[in-house]
């Protein structure tokens, strides 16, 4: 198909597919992903827009021992109430002011995921449990970490988000499933220290790929979406 090729219905539903199949899972099966399967999501994830072509990703691909090594190492810290206060993040994913309806998603889908787990809002010590999961990618067999060159600015971050797009929807083509992370930004120092990054990286986020568990209860988490006609407005005269 070349750029200026109309997609056939099926090819249409295909890419409608993957993106609307596309979940945050938390829960993987062992099952290797042959590095050139990784490679090829990359190849296709590159075909991001960026502005004026600067394609500012950097990614580190984890598998086997380096990716039990450096997950159980930030989980320690993690589950380390010292270790855990010594590590702040190093920018603001989320507001420092919530309203609505944001906060309202937020805490929805938190005790959605804990609804299906079996967690009570005053068992803060399975909640932890669940949060530290992140840090071991889930099980996952492949963990990535993104990093940035630090002179770049919003909008190459903003390119970086249609980046980490097209990964998960190119894993989802491939009968892959992710999860990305902002958890492991807490870590940024911990996990600069074990990729040997040099310092101007700075790190993005995380992210989780493999096959997923279709055993795992906290998988059947579907997130409600807002319909189009409430964030959308069509201006014609």
């Amino acid at each position: 198909m070349s750029r200026f090729d109309m997609p056939t219905l099926e090819q249409t539903a295909a890419v409608d597919a993957a993106i609307k199949t596309r979940h945050s899972l938390r829960a993987f099966l062992p099952t290797p992903v042959p590095r050139q399967t990784i490679e090829d999501i990359l190849e296709v994830a590159s075909h991001a827009p960026s502005g004026t072509n600067t394609q500012p990703w950097q990614v580190h691909v984890l598998t086997g021992a380096a990716l039990q090594r450096i997950g159980g190492r930030i989980q320690a810290a993690y589950l380390d109430p010292e270790q855990n206060a010594a590590h702040k993040e190093e920018y603001a994913y989320y507001p420092t002011e919530w309203r609505s309806p944001y906060i309202d998603r937020r805490r929805k889908v938190g005790w959605d995921l804990y609804g299906l787990l079996g967690i009570a809002k005053t068992d803060k010590a399975r909640m932890q449990h669940q949060h530290g999961r992140n840090f071991i990618f889930f099980d996952a067999p492949v963990g990535m970490f993104f990093t940035i060159d630090r002179v770049m600015q919003q909008g190459s971050w903003l390119d970086y988000g249609m980046f980490l797009q097209n990964i998960m929807v190119a894993a989802r083509a491939r009968g892959l499933h992710t999860c990305p992370q902002a958890a492991f930004t807490q870590f940024h120092r911990l996990i600069a220290d074990e990729l040997q990054l040099a310092p101007e990286q700075m790190l993005v986020c995380g992210m989780s790929l493999g096959y997923a568990d279709p055993a795992a209860v906290e998988n059947s988490l579907v997130t409600e979406r807002a319909p189009v006609a409430e964030f959308t407005r069509f201006l014609e005269d």
